[in-house]
C-alpha cells in the first residue's frame, strides 16, 4: 500500500471529540488515515500550571512517537496559541521539524492562513473557554489585524467538559454571533467541542463561512500532503473553496 497518506495529530490527553470527528471526516478518503499521540492537558485557564501544559517539550516528545509511524505531516490539533500568542505555534512547528524532520502545522496557524487568504477580517469567535482566556484570544486577533466583531464563550475551564457541549449549543452560539454582527467568518475555536459536525448545516442556514479548528488543521495537513480537499464532502465550504 504505497499510496497511503498517514497524518500525525498531537492531541490533548483529555480530548474525546477530536479523534472520532477526524475519522468521520476522513471516511471518504480511504487512503488517508490520522494517527494520534497524546500529552497531558486537563485544564484550560491562565493559571501558571495550566499554561505550563503547553510547553513544547511534551509535544516534541509525542511527535517523536508519531515519527515512528512514518507520518507525512504532524499537526498540533489544539488552540493554545489563541491565548498564548500565535508565535508560540510558529516556534512549536520549528522545533518539531528540527527534532523529527517532518513538516508540522497547527489548528490556529491554519485558521489564520485561511482568514488571510480569503481576506475575511471581520470575524466572530466561538469557544467554550473562560472569560479571561477568551479576552486574551480576542486581543491577540485584534493585534494581528483582525476585527473581532462578536464572540460567544461558555466560561468553562474544561478540558474534558468541552466534549459534553452539545451540537445544539454550538449551533446556537454561531447563530447568535451571526445575528449580532454579520461577520465575514465565524471561527469555532476548540478541538474538543462539536463544531465540525454542525458546520455544513449552519453555513447553509447563516450564509457565513464557518471555520472549526478540527477542520482547519485537517485542511492544512491534507494540502501539505497533496490530497485534493474537495474530496472531503459535507464538512463545510472550507474544503471546497480552498482546495488543493
Amino acid at each position: 500500500m504505497k499510496d497511503r497518506v498517514l497524518l500525525g495529530m498531537l492531541t490533548p490527553s483529555s480530548n474525546t471529540v477530536l479523534e472520532p470527528v477526524t475519522a468521520a471526516m476522513l471516511a471518504g478518503l480511504p487512503e488517508v488515515t490520522a494517527h494520534f499521540a497524546r500529552f497531558p492537558v486537563t485544564e484550560i485557564s491562565l493559571r501558571p500550571q495550566a499554561l505550563g501544559q503547553f510547553d513544547n517539550a511534551p509535544l516534541v516528545a509525542a511527535s517523536r512517537l508519531l515519527a515512528d509511524a512514518r507520518v507525512r505531516v504532524i499537526g498540533w490539533n489544539g488552540t493554545s496559541a489563541g491565548w498564548l500568542g500565535f508565535d508560540a505555534d510558529e516556534r512549536l512547528c520549528a522545533e518539531i521539524e528540527a527534532a523529527v524532520g517532518i513538516p508540522a502545522c497547527t489548528s490556529m496557524l491554519a485558521l489564520n492562513e485561511i482568514l488571510e487568504i480569503t481576506g475575511r477580517k471581520r470575524v466572530a469567535l466561538v469557544s467554550p473557554y473562560l472569560h479571561d482566556v477568551q479576552a486574551a484570544m480576542v486581543a491577540n486577533y485584534r493585534a494581528a489585524g483582525f476585527d473581532v466583531v462578536a464572540e460567544r464563550h461558555l466560561n468553562d475551564c474544561g478540558n474534558f467538559s468541552f466534549s459534553e457541549v452539545t451540537e445544539d449549543t454550538v449551533a446556537r452560539m454561531c447563530a447568535e454571533v451571526a445575528e449580532e454582527a454579520k461577520p465575514d467568518a465565524i471561527a469555532i475555536i476548540c478541538t474538543n467541542m462539536r463544531g465540525a459536525p454542525v458546520t455544513e448545516a449552519m453555513e447553509q442556514r447563516l450564509g457565513i463561512p464557518i471555520y472549526d479548528t478540527i477542520a482547519t488543521v485537517l485542511w492544512k495537513a491534507l494540502r501539505m500532503t497533496g490530497v485534493d480537499t474537495r474530496r472531503l464532502q459535507g464538512w463545510g465550504s472550507l474544503f471546497r473553496e480552498l482546495h488543493g
